[in-house]
C-alpha cells in the first residue's frame, strides 16, 4: 500500500500589506483579500439587492411620494450588477458596485423620508 511521504503544500497569499493605515488603504486591502470569493460576493450583492433595495422604490413612491427617479436609480444599480457580476468584472469592481448601492440606497431613503 503506497503511502503519502511528500509533505503537503498549502497553497496560502501573502498579506497585503498595507503603509497607510487609512480606510482606504484598509478597504483596499479586504477587497484584494476576497478575490478568491467573487462568485460569493456577487451572490451575495443579488440577494441583497432583491430582497432589500428592489422593494424600496415601491414603498418611497407609493408611502412617501417620492419622484419616479427612485426606480429608474434602483433598477440601474441592480441592473449594473448583474451585468458586472456575469460579464466577469473584478472583485474590486464587483465590491465597489455592491457598496455604491448600498450608500446610494441608503441616501435615498433617507432623502425620501426625512
Amino acid at each position: 500500500m503506497a503511502t503519502l511521504t511528500a509533505p503537503a503544500q498549502w497553497n496560502t497569499k501573502a498579506a497585503v500589506k498595507s503603509k497607510s493605515n487609512n480606510l482606504i488603504s484598509k478597504w483596499t486591502a479586504f477587497m484584494e483579500s476576497q478575490s478568491g470569493n467573487k462568485t460569493l460576493w456577487f451572490l451575495v450583492s443579488l440577494v441583497v439587492q432583491g430582497v432589500f433595495f428592489l422593494p424600496v422604490p415601491a414603498v418611497l413612491i407609493y408611502y412617501f411620494d417620492a419622484p419616479v427617479l427612485v426606480l429608474a436609480v434602483t433598477l440601474t444599480l441592480f441592473f449594473a450588477n448583474i451585468i458586472a457580476g456575469m460579464g466577469g468584472a473584478g472583485i474590486r469592481t464587483l465590491l465597489r458596485l455592491f457598496a455604491a448601492s448600498i450608500i446610494i440606497h441608503t441616501l435615498m431613503v433617507l432623502v425620501c423620508i426625512v
